[in-house]
């Protein structure tokens, strides 16, 4: 779903007047890493080469314009509130396989953030792991170094085939926004989450410490800080900004945006006009009302 999402934004921009060579070697795009290491290290290949594909075959755009950037983040929802520590061997593994299968940048979890925000401790110790895999276990020496490994391959090909076929439909339904709105995108991803939870439950997928190997020890106790303080501290802040700034200049600016963002309007581009509003200290509530009273609230279907 997210390379279809791609196919539209760049669609898109293409339709707007761009050409595809001037923006698609800024795009870049946010994956999480799961714990099965040789499918995750496959989802990462396939992904790269798919959007490849897609970008070269669909929009004739240019090497640059054909790689993939890609962030990772290892899997929060894969981290467990019972037997926490367990955790840390989590993250390192979805840590080898985001490097593995070709990530620019890393993001690794704390141990204690299906608990609460993170600890200092488990900021650090994220940290050091993610440390370790760079500098210390020799992964990030070459370039995809499970290439040619014919079960990494074969998984590879297995699940481009199969995300193309995702693709294909959605391009049956006229692109992702057209099938967003069918909720399409909504009904997989929630049936494919149900199926999971399903073989969580029955034991057929284990999760070490909660379906299996699950013992009696208590749950690590975590002091969850006051953020009362901190939030009174914002509005406070809020409050004099709106006092200090020109109250015209603020009022000018979001008409300005209500007018672009009509839906009658001409106006192509609203990001200059968000600017503006910005540089006149307009709050992210005032813009998104501004907007909201034009577009609506999206309210996924049920």
């Amino acid at each position: 779903f997210t390379l279809a999402n791609t196919i539209q934004y760049v669609t898109r921009a293409i339709e707007a007047g761009l050409a595809v060579d001037s923006f698609a070697p800024r795009l870049s795009f946010f994956f999480a890493a799961h714990n099965d290491l040789f499918e995750e290290v496959a989802k990462f290949r396939a992904a790269r080469r798919l959007y490849a594909r897609i970008m070269r075959g669909r929009f004739h755009a240019s090497a640059s314009s054909a790689r993939l950037r890609f962030h990772t983040q290892t899997g929060g929802v894969t981290l467990t509130a019972q037997q926490p520590l367990n955790n840390v061997v989590r993250v390192a593994v979805q840590s080898l396989a985001a490097t593995l299968g070709g990530t620019q940048s890393l993001h690794t979890n704390g141990y204690d953030e299906a608990l609460a925000l993170p600890t200092a401790e488990a900021a650090k110790l994220a940290l050091r792991t993610q440390q370790i895999v760079g500098y210390e276990s020799g992964i990030a020496n070459t370039a995809d170094p499970l290439a040619g490994s014919y079960y990494v391959e074969n998984l590879t090909t297995q699940l481009e085939e199969r995300a193309l076929e995702l693709i294909l439909k959605v391009d049956e339904l006229g692109g992702s926004e057209k099938a967003i709105a069918a909720g399409f995108f909504q009904e997989e991803i929630t049936r494919s989450a149900y199926e999971h939870q399903l073989r969580v439950e029955a034991g057929e997928t284990v999760i070490v410490g909660v379906n299996r190997f699950a013992d009696e020890e208590e749950t690590l106790s975590i002091a969850v800080p006051d953020y009362s303080a901190l939030e009174k501290a914002q509005v406070k802040n809020v409050k004099a900004m709106r006092k200090k700034r020109n109250a015209a200049d603020v009022k000018r600016a979001l008409a300005a945006l209500g007018t672009a963002s009509a839906k009658d309007s001409k106006q192509p581009r609203l990001m200059p006009i968000i600017i503006d509003a910005v540089r006149a200290r307009a709050t992210v509530g005032e813009i998104s009302e501004t907007l909201a009273a034009n577009w609506g609230l999206y309210r996924p279907p049920l």
